[in-house]
């Protein structure tokens, strides 16, 4: 559409010339009727050349004029592609562009409305799951609190026992004594054992009481050093996120750097985050093996989990990935700001 656009300025000037050609054409016609005489040969070339240059430059002036305007269309177009929904076309006192700014203006007001209310659906729905969470925990905690009774509080009252009785014991019989001690140590093998398998069951909780850059600083080195990774971190977070963006955005970070250990045989792995007037941009590279373009067709649930949690802020993940040539992935969310529509979008 813009090529055909563009296009317009060139036919602008072609009937601009031909009218010209035109023009020199019926006064030819003219003199030889006799209607006008022009008896001077030089004076023809005068006029033809005058009436075509008069043409193409009144032509090229209307193009150039007819240009900016859709040169305007296509750069604002070209921010909307890259996710800036707050731009808007000027007003313009040409009436023939005129509607069509005004109508980019009110689709342009729609979709961010609409974009705007994804995002707010989305951030209810992480409420709703975390509440759903907490809920959760506390069963998790109950649960604790059971096999802590169940196993390791029994062994250490065993214990207890035990090592209560070893003093009258070592009166009475001291062989016997060397086998209550074995019993201890056995006793205290089984609870360190027992315990050890209740910790692994449970799962950090880094966002807790920390903002997303101060759980980053401190979990983003810790993984890569445990995974043999030499890691790279750069923050630029103007303020503080909303609490959906940051659990979103830690999770899908989490996603990746499973993702890259797992599958992607990188030593050198680069985070970036960056908040921006119009969005918040999240950049993951690292050096391992890539994959092709058929993969991503296909799809992993890794990546299509990270894609989910972006749209649901109303975001999209972008994945760019070779063979051999490493994997990075942009992921872009939006950012809305409460303000109320002109009058001139809404008419």
């Amino acid at each position: 559409m813009l090529r055909n656009l563009r296009s317009t300025k060139w036919e602008l000037l072609f009937y601009f010339l031909l009218t010209g050609s035109m023009a020199a054409a019926a006064l030819f016609v003219l003199n030889s009727s006799g209607y006008i005489q022009i008896t001077n040969p030089h004076m023809w070339v005068y006029y033809v050349v005058g009436i075509v240059a008069f043409s193409i430059i009144i032509g090229y002036l209307a193009g150039q004029r007819i240009q900016r305007r859709i040169d305007v269309l296509h750069l604002n177009m070209l921010q909307v592609a890259k996710g800036n929904l707050h731009v808007r076309m000027p007003s313009i006192p040409d009436p023939t562009f005129a509607g069509v700014y005004l109508e980019f203006n009110t689709m342009m007001a729609a979709v961010e409305k609409k974009m705007q209310l994804l995002q707010q659906l989305g951030e209810q729905e992480v409420i709703e799951k975390e509440q759903a969470s907490e809920k959760a925990v506390l069963e998790e905690r109950r649960r604790l609190a059971r096999d802590l009774h169940d196993t390791v509080s029994q062994q250490l009252f065993a214990i207890h026992m035990a090592a209560s009785s070893l003093p009258k014991v070592l009166e009475i019989n001291k062989e016997q004594a060397s086998a209550v001690m074995e019993q201890l140590i056995q006793m205290s093998q089984i609870a360190q054992k027992q315990m050890r398998a209740l910790i692994a069951q449970l799962r950090p909780m880094e966002l807790v009481d920390k903002t997303l850059s101060e759980a980053l600083d401190q979990w983003f080195p810790d993984y890569c050093r445990q995974n043999n990774l030499k890691g790279m971190k750069e923050l630029e977070i103007q303020g503080q996120l909303s609490d959906a963006k940051e659990h979103q955005l830690f999770l899908i970070i989490q996603e990746a750097m499973a993702n890259i250990v797992k599958h992607a045989g990188a030593n050198l792995v680069s985070l970036s985050l960056r908040e921006g007037p119009r969005q918040v941009v999240l950049s993951i590279s690292d050096d391992g093996q890539g994959f092709s373009s058929n993969y991503q067709r296909q799809g992993s649930y890794g990546l299509m989990t990270m894609r989910e949690r972006a749209e649901k802020l109303g975001g999209h993940v972008e994945v760019i990935s070779k063979p051999g040539a490493g994997t990075t992935i942009r992921v872009h969310i939006p950012k809305f700001e409460e303000r109320e529509e002109s009058d001139e979008y809404e008419r």
